[in-house]
């Protein structure tokens, strides 16, 4: 079946050159993803949904196009795809725009990443109903049940593959399967707040996904812990930030990385390489290779070889994420697109370890909208927990804000968890930061 989407691209390339292009890059790919959500006993949707398309990157005169199209009849996608070339050369030229050089192809590794199921097609749509529904079960049996109002819970799967042509010798082939599990759960208050809280997992095999019972149970547990929250009051003070919700800070050091934002200023990081930005407990790199990683990959959106590479030493920032485009803009040699898997060191405590080793401080469980601007550094998020007294849990927290700013947040960063978060290419642990800002009554 693949060997079509290999004809498929190479054609488009085929068809670029025959138009007018210089240089062309193609990607045809295949996907099958099917759904089932169920709501308060009973079936609320199921999808099933099988896309196939064409990307097309044109590079004719010196000028960049990139268009897409699901079209795949002969007559149409020659058709699509002249008139394509012929708007590109209406461009403006870029002289940074073109392949990459095709020695940063070569290298890729020879390991077999794991990425699909083999038993992905013996799932039967009796199966994935029974997981679903044992999730709102498992929910629905959690002490204090009575409290709950709603659950809504859901599976899906996706099977997807593709093929990488680039006129200048690249060709890559993909596929890979990926199975999710969730619960969402909404509780009575006694003062008529809805508290609600969810749970999920993901992985590429089925064998590793959470139970659905796990799933809703942490569901339910996780929303009629909210139950009775308030706001505390502001002060600078602990954080342990669980290693689900720790990956929102990650994401917002990780965006100013790159060379787009680097380029465009719009990086608070812009001349940092080699400066140290966090505590040493800030040690991690880019992992593409690792087995059944949700991010995993021999090779990177534009074809160069994956390579594992460190992102912050002891806190100090030894990489940027750069591609060909902006790499030439700035004079950087590539690196990466954009992250795959984080491979983060590691502490030796557990997150209730970690709780316990806090004597006043808040446990942030989520964060609730906000923002985080990537040119300053500066950031403001709702936040949602509980409050930690003499190293134990106490009351819910809710309605509370935490501000400041990543220069200083990530050099207050005191201890790192032994748990990183499985369901996330991110794999954040539970992270302490000391003397944060945080604001309630």
């Amino acid at each position: 079946m693949a060997h079509d989407l290999l004809e498929a691209a190479r054609g488009a390339t085929a068809l670029a050159r025959k138009a007018g292009a210089q240089e062309a890059a193609a990607v045809a790919s295949r996907a099958r993803s099917v759904t089932v959500e169920w709501r308060d006993g009973k079936l609320e949707k199921v999808t099933e949904a099988t896309t196939r398309g064409i990307a097309l990157e044109i590079y004719a005169d010196g000028r960049y196009g990139a268009v897409s199209t699901s079209d795949l009849r002969p007559e149409a996608l020659e058709r699509f795809i002249a008139d394509a070339v012929a708007l590109t050369r209406a461009l403006e030229k870029d002289p940074y725009r073109a392949l990459p050089d095709p020695a940063l192809y070569r290298g890729q590794a020879a390991v077999d990443l794991d990425l699909e199921d083999r038993a992905h097609g013996s799932l039967t749509p009796a199966r994935r109903l029974d997981l679903a529904r044992a999730a709102e079960a498992a929910a629905r049996s959690a002490k204090g049940a009575g409290a709950i109002l709603s659950v809504s819970t859901g599976f899906s799967d996706t099977l997807g593959e593709s093929w990488r042509v680039h006129t200048n010798g690249f060709e890559g082939s993909r596929r890979g399967t990926d199975f999710h599990v969730w619960a969402q759960v909404s509780a009575r208050d006694a003062d008529g707040r809805r508290p609600e809280d969810w749970d999920s997992g993901g992985a590429r095999h089925l064998a590793d996904v959470p139970a659905a019972e796990d799933v809703g149970r942490r569901a339910a547990a996780r929303a009629l812990g909210r139950l009775g929250s308030r706001k505390g009051g502001s002060a600078r003070t602990a954080l342990v930030v669980e290693a689900r919700a720790a990956g929102r800070l990650v994401a917002a050091l990780f965006e100013p990385l790159s060379a787009a934002a680097l380029q465009q200023k719009r990086s608070f990081l812009e001349g940092k390489a080699g400066e140290v930005i966090g505590s040493p407990r800030l040690h991690l790199g880019d992992d593409p290779l690792v087995p059944r990683g949700l991010g995993s990959r021999l090779y990177d959106a534009e074809g160069l070889a994956a390579r594992r590479f460190p992102v912050f030493e002891k806190g100090v920032l030894r990489s940027y994420y750069v591609d060909t485009y902006y790499g030439r803009k700035l004079g950087l040699p590539p690196t990466t697109r954009g992250a795959s898997n984080l491979a983060w060191q590691l502490g030796e405590s557990s997150r209730e370890a970690l709780v316990a080793g806090v004597r006043d401080g808040i446990l942030v469980t989520g964060f609730l909208g906000g923002n985080s601007n990537g040119t300053t550094g500066e950031f403001s998020h709702g936040l949602q927990g509980f409050r930690i007294r003499a190293g134990a849990l106490a009351e819910p927290l809710s309605e509370m804000n935490v501000s400041g700013d990543h220069r200083s947040l990530w050099k207050g960063l005191v201890a790192v968890g032994n748990d990183p978060y499985p369901w996330s290419p991110m794999r954040t642990p539970t992270l302490v930061f000391e003397d944060v800002q945080v604001a309630g009554v």
